[in-house]
């Protein structure tokens, strides 16, 4: 039975579409030292921008076919039924839904184990969380928050974070750093645990697709 997890957020420019390119990269290659434990893993664009899609078609441009991972687009009255065929073809399946579209938010969440809602530091993107959180707990699913592009020594970080936890705000212990490597690996068609996979990036995309995993088991 295939993991579903789903990408949202109802705030636009919360970096969920890159994302999901890097949690797909690493699942589909993950290792550890003890077994390699790759899995197929789908992609499932909702976004009417395609982004996921037009990034899928570069990387085949760039390194070829890739058995690993996979695209289905399910825009509009086609998500369901494009979610349901990734489910039967992989092993995990992300979902990368649009922003400030409920109808596609709930079909994504409906199907997923878990939700993951990237945010970035600032109180804005803190209060626009909170209507994405709210669908979660109506949908009866599981919620989980990436901090996402955290600069470096911010001390805004430290406030938020404290704001979050006292509010019970379902906060994963891996956050995302402000890196160029994210950008620059996905111009190349590939996530940053292929293109650089000994950088700090790959390993925090490593440690968030763990918890992920555990989250949705």
């Amino acid at each position: 039975m295939a993991t579903v997890i789903a990408i949202a957020q109802s705030k636009g420019g919360a970096g969920k579409t890159s994302l999901t390119v890097h949690l797909a990269c690493a699942l589909g290659g993950r290792k550890t030292d003890a077994a390699d434990i790759r899995k197929r893993v789908a992609l499932v664009d909702l976004d009417p921008l395609m982004s996921l899609t037009k990034w899928f078609h570069l990387r085949e441009s760039r390194i070829g076919p890739d058995a690993r991972i996979s695209i289905y687009t399910g825009v509009g009255w086609r998500a369901q039924g494009e979610i349901e065929r990734a489910k039967r073809d992989s092993e995990i399946v992300l979902i990368d839904a649009p922003p400030q579209d409920e109808v596609a938010l709930r079909t994504a969440i409906r199907a997923s184990s878990v939700t993951l809602v990237p945010m970035q530091l600032s109180p804005m993107d803190l209060w626009a969380t909170w209507p994405t959180l709210e669908l979660i707990a109506r949908e009866g699913g599981k919620g989980m928050i990436v901090l996402n592009r955290v600069p470096p020594r911010a001390r805004v970080a430290d406030a938020l974070v404290a704001e979050m936890t006292k509010a019970g705000m379902p906060l994963s212990r891996a956050s995302l750093g402000n890196r160029t490597a994210f950008i620059a690996s996905m111009i190349d068609g590939k996530g940053v645990t292929e293109a650089d996979p000994r950088s700090a990036a790959a390993t925090e995309i490593r440690l968030l697709a763990d918890e992920l995993l555990r989250k949705a088991a």
